[in-house]
């Protein structure tokens, strides 16, 4: 997933808070002094290139809506920096961990058996 600008970001946040919009209505809700039409419109087709949004017809328009989840986006890039760096892998956090003498087996196996007592 690519990290967004801090324009794109403003327009993706309109569409998390709004839902399915024209590129009129995006205009629309954005600050004084508001862009072009076509700015708005060559930001949004940038998006749905990217895999942020995506769009259906709507009369003789198009109505755009997003495809990756405030959450997904979020956590991706403002989650924890050590997941993000082991690809969000459990198994490789505790790898390293072990490897790097942080915890010793033993300690792994008595918390193994705490999560266990505990389900």
């Amino acid at each position: 997933m690519k990290k967004l600008s801090k324009k794109e970001l403003e327009i993706m946040e309109l569409f998390w808070k709004n839902g399915a919009m024209t590129t009129s209505e995006i205009r629309e809700l954005m600050p004084e002094p508001r862009p072009h039409i076509n700015t708005v419109s060559t930001q949004v087709r940038l998006l749905e290139s990217n895999g942020f949004l995506d769009h259906r017809k709507e009369g003789t328009g198009y109505r755009y809506f997003y495809k990756i989840e405030w959450q997904d986006y979020n956590n991706e890039f403002n989650g924890n920096p050590l997941m993000r760096c082991l690809k969000n892998s459990y198994i490789k956090a505790v790898s390293a961990l072990v490897k790097d003498d942080k915890i010793t087996v033993d300690e792994l196996r008595e918390l193994i058996d705490l999560i266990d007592s505990e389900k």
